[in-house]
Order: structure tokens, then C-alpha cells, then sequence
């Protein structure tokens, strides 16, 4: 009885209320469209080079550009943080203009060439970083433990607790190495040694060749080498530090590589989703490769931990060379209205300088600002990833499975945040109309200041383990947040020199992961609790001065000189 009143109500009373209303937003439609029309012929004397030279008023909410359907105003020229880059029109001495176009509807993300690049991408950086941190586990399963030299009474400070896995016998036919301490230090490290010599050469190169032929030989090269480090452990830590620094140097592009691609590729509101996207997939590559890593060292040999991975990789690069392009005008099947779309939205954003601005960039603050924190954020970042596994296994007495496990529990975390908030700072930018400047400081501050104080606070709780993983993994996980702040903040102030920029601030970057390892190993030569806090301490502290000097000189808008065509002479 009741479903029949609420039936003839709605066919009664909803149901025509519903269509006057649609029938007057019709033709409130129809007026602003005859408005429109009338605007547009009455403005285009004021604007003849209108058809050749239309430029994108960029302010939030309004850079998704729709055909034809457009409005033109003169220029209001205002000093907001979002500054307006659009150029004259028409003949010296006319009236300024700009177009502004109405909002279109977005392109859908489900199949589309930019969300298959971001998803080929996010399995690349997937690759990048499973041969990269496959050495942290398997180095503690390399390492002959009965040696005199590495026994360390002062490291059973804390009681070995009960055992969290299944009762399997450990695969112990690997061979062993008597690899001191200091040297376990410079094979961690070794990898950035090449690592740090390819970031500028590749941003450049990436911005010459594409960054697809660079991203995909520099992984292919990476896994190519990973088969071989078996072989290399075999002959003799100078070997295995020689291979890990040439895997360095193929790294060493992927970054800067990926960043010139997505300066094609991404719309600047869908710039967080995107890149946080792709560089998911480094945590996720770092969530599967240590515990999958700490499973085969287990259950088969330490050797097999560098033949799967590198299998995989070699495999990646063939599917990336078919699949992705570096631009839209290159893609053999984009859509049309996606291609439109998306250089639409780009077309006053990519500067048509030949030379690259070096000067202007060197003096850059807020260039600067993005090498500090970068340079800070990965501090903590290094440490944690080449050293956690080792803190597991010696404070906290984990075994080889379970260190697989906890290690990557931290980085899972922080791949969740990844997506999350690059998800929420394009809403707060699109939906919010918060200024790019406001979203990027906010993001940043709490993914650099959060870290350090969950890694302080780990290093108090002694060997409650349970307490001490949960620590390390909040810390992590809401550095994620970080990646919606600095490590975007390229494609805002220099989308034309994104991948060079990247490059510049990522060798600056790479000086923790080499000097980090080796430091951290002279701190806690006898590893005992006291002598970690001190690690954890130096760490949270630089990573509270990035954060600081990034909110005082970090910018949002793209810098003149990386917009404006270099004049031939100076006046």
C-alpha cells in the first residue's frame, strides 16, 4: 500500500515538477548561449588573431578546453599566485585578449592512451625498484653469520621472540660470503654511485630522444645486469660493487625519462593522479620484491632472487617498447578527443625555447626548494630501504620470511597513500580551488614532518617489535604524502624542462642512498638500540629542514623562464 502512494506521488507531483525545472535550466542554456554568441562576434574585431593564436587562460577548474566553445575577454592582468601566462593578440598596439573556453567533459580514463602509459609506467617503476632492493634481503642471507668477524653479542640486546611463520626448514645450500660490515655498507651503496651519474645527462637526452627508448633500455640494461649477479658474489665483492654501479647507471634515466614523458602526457589537473600513479608503482615494486625476495631465500637460494627479477624486467621492456609513445601526436591509436584533450589543455605550458635557460635555472628558489626536500625526503627514505631489513633481522630477530614480510609492510603503506593522495590534491586544485603552491606545501609538510616523528618514536620503544614495525610503517606510509608535494613540483614551475629539472634535483637526491648506507653502518658497528636511534635521529632531522625550507620558497606557477622564447637581443 505504501509503494503504491509513493508511486503515484512521484507520477504526480515529481515527475512534472522535474520537467519544468529541465525545461527552464533548457532555456537558461539557450539565453547564455545566444549571450555567448552575440559576446563573441562583438569581441572578435578587438581580437583578428584570434583562429591563430589562442592561448588557455589558466586558472583552476578551467583548463580543460572543448572545441569551439569558447568566450574571449580582455585580459585582466591580477598578481594571484596563479599567475596568467597568456600572450597578446592581434596587432601591435590592440586590444589584449584571451580565450576562455568552457569546461569540457573529461575524457574517459578507462582505456585511454594517458592511463595505459601511467599503467605501463607504474609496472616499469615496479621493475626499478625490485632489482634495486632484491640486494637488501638477499645480502643478509649472502652473509656467512657464524664468522668471527660479523658475530655481535651486543646485538642480542633484544630476546628472540616466538616465531610468527610456519615451522619450514630454511634452504640453507646457498653459498656464503664473509663480507665485513664496512664492505656490506659499500655494496648497498655502490648502486647509486652510477646511479647519481646518469640523472642530468638523462633529463637532457630524455628531452632530446623521448623519454621511452631511455626509460626502457635503462631498466633492460638493469635486468640484463641482475641476471648476473650471481656470478659476480662469486668472483669477489669488487665485482659485485662493479655490477651494481653499472645497474646504477641504467637506473640512473627513469625518473628524469618518465617526467619529460608525462610533460606530453598529463593535463595539469590530472598531474597528482597520474604521477602518483606511476610512481606507485616503485613502492609496490618494493612491497612484492621484499617479502617475495625473503620467501626464496627461504624456501630455495639467494640466487634465484636475481634470475626472477631479471627475467621479469627483460620481459617488461619488450611490452614497453609495443605498447606506449612519447607523445599523443605519436600514439598509432589514441582517440582523437583524448589526443585534443590533452593538447589542448598543455598548448601554453611548453616552452618553444631551443636552448636550455641554465642560468635562470641555477638561480631558481624554487628549484631549490624541490632539491632540499628531495634531497631530505630521500634521506630517510635510503636509510630505511637498503638498512630496514638489517634492523629487522639484528635488533628485532626476524628471520629471513619474516623479514621479507615486515620490510615491505612500511612500503605497502605508503603505496596506499601514493594513490590516495594524489587522488586529493587534484581535487582540492579542481574541486576546492585551492592554488597549486597551497596543495604541493600542505602535501609536502605533512609527508616529511610525519615521517620524523614516527621514526623517532621507533627508535624509543627498544624491542617491543610489534610497537617498533607499527612505527616504521606509519612513518613511511604518510611519507606517501610527499609525493603530491615536491616530487610533483617539477611539471608545476618548468613542464618543458620537467625531465631535466628532475634530473638536476634527483643527483642531489641520490647523495643519501650512497653516503647514507656507509654512515649508518660506522654508527652501528656494534648494533645495539642506542647506537640506531642515533641513525634515526640524524634522519628525522634533515627530514624537518627540507620540509621547512620547501614551505618558505617552494612556487606553484610555471617560471618565466621556462614559458617565454629566448629574445636574440638583449635590449
Amino acid at each position: 500500500m505504501n509503494g503504491l502512494i509513493c508511486a503515484q506521488f512521484l507520477h504526480t507531483v515529481m515527475l512534472p515538477a522535474w520537467l519544468h525545472t529541465w525545461s527552464l535550466s533548457l532555456q537558461l542554456h539557450l539565453q547564455q548561449w545566444e549571450e555567448t554568441a552575440a559576446q563573441q562576434g562583438k569581441l572578435s574585431a578587438q581580437c583578428p588573431a584570434l583562429q591563430h593564436n589562442v592561448r588557455l587562460h589558466e586558472s583552476p577548474g578551467n583548463q580543460i578546453l572543448q572545441g569551439t566553445n569558447f568566450s574571449m575577454t580582455p585580459v585582466q592582468h591580477s598578481n594571484t599566485e596563479e599567475e596568467d601566462h597568456s600572450l597578446p593578440l592581434g596587432e601591435p598596439g590592440a586590444q589584449q585578449c584571451h580565450v576562455q573556453r568552457y569546461p569540457a567533459q573529461k575524457v574517459p580514463f578507462c582505456c585511454s592512451a594517458r592511463y595505459n602509459l601511467a599503467g605501463m609506467a607504474l609496472f616499469g617503476f615496479f621493475m626499478v625498484y625490485a632489482l634495486r632492493v632484491n640486494l637488501s634481503v638477499a645480502l643478509v642471507d649472502m652473509i656467512n653469520s657464524t664468522s668471527s668477524a660479523l658475530e655481535n653479542t651486543s646485538a642480542k640486546i633484544c630476546p628472540v621472540h616466538n616465531n610468527i611463520t610456519p615451522a619450514v626448514q630454511h634452504n640453507s645450500t646457498g653459498k656464503k660470503y664473509n663480507f665485513e660490515p664496512d664492505m656490506q655498507g659499500w655494496i648497498l651503496a655502490s648502486f647509486f654511485y652510477g646511479y647519481i651519474l646518469t640523472q642530468i645527462p638523462g633529463g637532457y637526452l630524455a628531452g632530446k630522444i623521448g623519454g621511452k627508448r631511455l626509460l626502457g633500455i635503462g631498466i633492460f640494461c638493469t635486468s640484463a645486469l641482475t641476471l648476473l649477479t650471481p656470478l659476480a658474489a662469486d668472483l669477489g665483492a669488487g665485482y659485485l660493487i662493479a655490477v651494481r654501479v653499472i645497474e646504477g647507471f641504467g637506473e640512473g634515466v627513469a625518473y628524469p625519462a618518465m617526467h619529460a614523458m608525462w610533460s606530453q602526457w598529463a593535463p595539469p589537473l590530472e598531474r597528482s593522479r597520474l604521477v602518483s600513479l606511476t610512481f606507485a608503482g616503485a613502492e609496490l615494486g618494493t612491497v612484492v620484491s621484499l617479502p617475495l625476495s625473503g620467501l626464496i631465500c627461504y624456501y630455495i637460494d639467494w640466487s634465484y632472487v636475481f634470475y626472477i627479477f631479471g627475467a621479469i624486467g627483460v620481459l617488461w621492456f619488450i611490452m614497453w617498447l609495443f605498447i606506449v609513445s612519447d607523445a599523443p601526436h605519436l600514439h598509432k591509436s589514441i582517440s582523437d578527443s583524448e589526443k585534443q584533450y590533452i593538447l589542448s589543455a598543455l598548448q601554453n605550458q611548453l616552452s618553444q625555447q631551443k636552448t636550455v635557460p641554465v642560468c635562470a635555472i641555477i638561480k631558481s628558489m624554487p628549484l631549490w626548494a624541490i632539491v632540499v626536500a628531495h634531497f631530505s625526503y630521500n634521506w630517510t627514505f635510503y636509510t630505511l630501504l637498503t638498512l630496514l631489513p638489517t634492523y629487522m633481522k639484528d635488533i628485532l630477530r626476524f628471520n629471513a620470511q619474516e623479514n621479507g614480510f615486515l620490510s615491505a609492510l612500511p612500503y605497502f603503506g605508503c603505496w596506499v597513500c601514493m594513490n590516495i593522495t594524489g587522488l586529493l590534491a587534484d581535487y582540492m586544485r579542481e574541486k576546492r580551488n585551492y592554488s597549486t603552491v597551497v596543495v604541493r606545501k600542505i602535501f609536502n609538510t605533512l609527508g616529511m614532518i610525519g615521517p620524523a616523528v614516527f621514526l623517532v618514536a621507533a627508535g624509543y620503544i627498544g624491542c617491543d617489535y610489534k610497537l617498533a614495525v607499527a612505527f616504521l610503517t606509519l612513518s613511511t606510509t604518510i611519507g606517501g604524502f610527499s609525493v603530491s608535494g615536491y616530487n610533483i613540483n617539477h611539471l608545476d614551475i618548468a613542464p618543458s624542462y620537467a625531465g631535466l629539472l628532475l634530473g638536476i634535483t634527483n643527483t642531489f637526491a641520490t647523495i643519501p642512498g650512497m653516503v647514507g648506507p656507509v654512515i649508518a653502518k660506522r654508527i652501528t658497528h656494534e648494533n645495539t638500540v642506542e647506537q640506531w636511534q642515533v641513525v634515526f635521529y640524524i634522519a628525522a632531522a634533515i627530514n624537518v629542514f627540507g620540509a621547512i625550507f620547501f614551505l618558505i620558497f617552494a612556487s606553484g606557477t610555471v617560471q618565466h623562464w621556462a614559458v617565454t622564447q629566448k629574445k636574440e637581443d638583449e635590449e
